[in-house]
Parts: C-alpha cells; sequence; structure tokens
C-alpha cells in the first residue's frame, strides 16, 4: 500500500464517500502517544464511525479505534481516545464556520503516513439522503452499461 511518495495509508472510511457528497478536504497532523503509532504502523486501526469535532477552537478525532500493541509498556494506549488533530487556525475558523452555518459535518476518509507523519485526510461533507444514494448507485451502474456497450460494439 505504500507508493513512491512515502505515503502509507493505515485506514480508510469507505462507507464515507457513499453516505456524503464531500465539499472540501482538508489534511490535518494527528497527536498520538508511542504505543498508538506502532499499532497504526501494524495496521490496527479503524475509521468506522469516527468523526471530527471542534472545541475550544480546537479540532478533535473521535470515535476512531487504534487497536492495543502487543508490545506496549504499562498496558499501552487507550484505544477509543479522543485524538487531538493539528490544523492551521484559519483552518479550524473555516471549519467551524462551515458546520455552524451551512449543516456540514466533518468526516474523517483516510488515516496514511507522509514522510514518516501520521495524517488524516478530512472532509466537509453534507450527509446523503437514501434516495441519493440510490441515484448516484444508478448512474453509476448506467455509464458502466454505456462503456460495455461501447467497447463490446
Amino acid at each position: 500500500m505504500a507508493d513512491s511518495k512515502g505515503v502509507k495509508v493505515v485506514a480508510s472510511n469507505r462507507k464515507a464517500r457513499r453516505n456524503y457528497s464531500i465539499v472540501e478536504t482538508y489534511e490535518a497532523g494527528l497527536v498520538l502517544v508511542g504505543s498508538e503509532v506502532k499499532a497504526m504502523r501494524d495496521g490496527r486501526m479503524e475509521l468506522k464511525d469516527s468523526y471530527g469535532d471542534i472545541r475550544r477552537g480546537e479540532a478533535y478525532l473521535v470515535g476512531a479505534h487504534i487497536g492495543p500493541y502487543t508490545y506496549a509498556r504499562d498496558g499501552g494506549h487507550e484505544p477509543e481516545r479522543e485524538r487531538k488533530l493539528l490544523l492551521h487556525r484559519r483552518e479550524i475558523d473555516r471549519i467551524t464556520g462551515a458546520v455552524a452555518e451551512k449543516g456540514l459535518t466533518l468526516v474523517p476518509l483516510q488515516v496514511y503516513f507522509k514522510n514518516g507523519k501520521a495524517k488524516v485526510e478530512l472532509a466537509l461533507a453534507r450527509g446523503r439522503s437514501t434516495y441519493d444514494k440510490r441515484q448516484k448507485l444508478r448512474e453509476r451502474e448506467d455509464n458502466r452499461e454505456i462503456r460495455n456497450m461501447r467497447s463490446s460494439g
């Protein structure tokens, strides 16, 4: 899963792009303890049911699960703890405004290591209704059929 730029994807939120329409994306650093980094390098992370939250001018990743690291001292880390996100002040202000005014949600899309540093790709997203999800699926199937007809005919 590593490519030439030194990026190794650890976890991705596969349902996020289906359940939300992405408006804007951000890259944020993650504040972690040592056993969390080791566990992430082992691929023990899940983003299911996680989200970004902004409190008192600071951003947090809530609900992300990092499994325990077997060889950690003193029991390691708490798997479900809230982790601070490192963003620029103007990015935090922009996200806060968008979440408050437009009813958007902050959703993590994927977590990866970039040049040895843990990063999370966050998206400002609007929730899709069941109708929208079906519509998107129908469009995808129609496009697939058109491509298949062109290549076979």
